[in-house]
């Protein structure tokens, strides 16, 4: 299933002094291996979709993995309207389309480092694709505080994106009342809330001040290339 539209990034916002949950983070595992970045792009309205949303529960479950999940908008109009979706979301499914040779989007997607796309509910295929998929080259981004450093390292000639997420990382059960999971209570987990572009990033060492996120959520940075590129570098509190 899928659908397409002439949409792009969510516009840059300005960087927000305020206070995240103590303690400090990095662009590692605790192997010391840089994170993996999953993607799902998932909807309530998408028959299809469950079994993806089971599989990312499964995987935000490894420790060098950051599983995040992205309700997008499009299946809306089969008559359930997904609680999580904003246009945003559908916004960065539609950009990484062309940069992965797709036609247009569809659910359920996952994406793995920006670079690779599969099916996802397909178990085998994703963990393959985890295993396989080019690996971002180590750079360092710690969220401290408020406080966001990233270190200096190689970017693209054009600078690289600063994603700032809030994502929930409790398993939230949705239970759907029209559509087609009419009677079905979907689990959710690493339901992302807020996306917003932080600027760009030179290769520069750089320290910013970044926005709080709400109670009970959990704030994670992403280093991307432009226009649905490769994901440099990732890191979570």
């Amino acid at each position: 299933m899928g659908s397409r539209k002439n949409i792009g990034y969510v516009s840059a916002v300005s960087v927000i002094a305020g206070l995240l949950s103590l303690g400090a983070s990095t662009a590692f595992a605790g192997n010391g291996k840089p994170l993996t970045v999953v993607e799902l792009f998932t909807s309530q309205g998408c028959s299809s979709c469950p079994p993806a949303n089971a599989n990312l529960i499964e995987i935000s479950k490894r420790p060098d993995v950051l599983a995040l999940s992205f309700g997008v908008t499009y299946w809306d109009r089969l008559g359930w309207k997904d609680i999580f979706a904003a246009p945003e979301y559908t916004d960065r499914q539609v950009t990484y389309e062309t940069p992965l040779g797709r036609d247009g989007p569809f659910t359920p997607q996952m994406v793995v480092n920006g670079r690779a796309d599969v099916v996802g509910n397909r178990i085998g295929e994703i963990d393959h694709l985890i295993a396989t998929a080019p690996k971002p080259d180590p750079l360092s981004v710690t969220i401290t505080g408020n406080s966001l450093a990233i270190a200096a390292g190689k970017a693209p000639a054009s600078g690289a994106d600063i994603w700032l997420v809030t994502y929930d990382d409790k398993t939230v059960n949705v239970p759907v009342s029209r559509g087609e999971n009419t009677g079905h209570t979907l689990p959710h987990k690493n339901v992302v809330h807020s996306l917003s572009n932080l600027g760009s990033w030179d290769g520069k060492a750089v320290s910013l001040r970044i926005s709080p996120a709400k109670p009970g959520l959990r704030t994670a940075v992403l280093i991307q290339a432009p226009h649905g590129g490769p994901i440099l570098a990732a890191a979570t509190n």
